[in-house]
């Protein structure tokens, strides 16, 4: 699965520490839209190489963002203290 071709690929995309902040960004979007339907309609090795490709994403977005904004209500005791039917996150103004 993660055989080289020598152009810094794999089988799963570009190694996600090669791509600038903005690829990253798009790469994330596009994993995540698809997520649902990977899950839901894709084959076990579709699954497993969708898993792969978003752990390594999200890993290299937590690594080049170490101290990104959390939201309150994403957190424990913020989901403790939410009132049923609230949302996690603050609505987008």
């Amino acid at each position: 699965m993660d055989e080289h071709d020598g152009r810094d690929t794999t089988m799963t995309g570009v190694d996600p520490s090669r791509l600038d902040d903005h690829q990253l960004m798009k790469e994330l979007e596009t994993i995540h839209r698809t997520r649902h339907e990977t899950l839901l309609h894709g084959s076990n090795d579709a699954l497993s190489a969708h898993n792969e490709r978003m752990a390594r994403l999200e890993g290299e977005y937590l690594r080049r963002n170490p101290r990104r904004t959390v939201a309150a209500g994403r957190t424990r005791e913020g989901a403790r203290e939410r009132r049923p039917g609230e949302s996690a996150t603050p609505a987008l103004d």
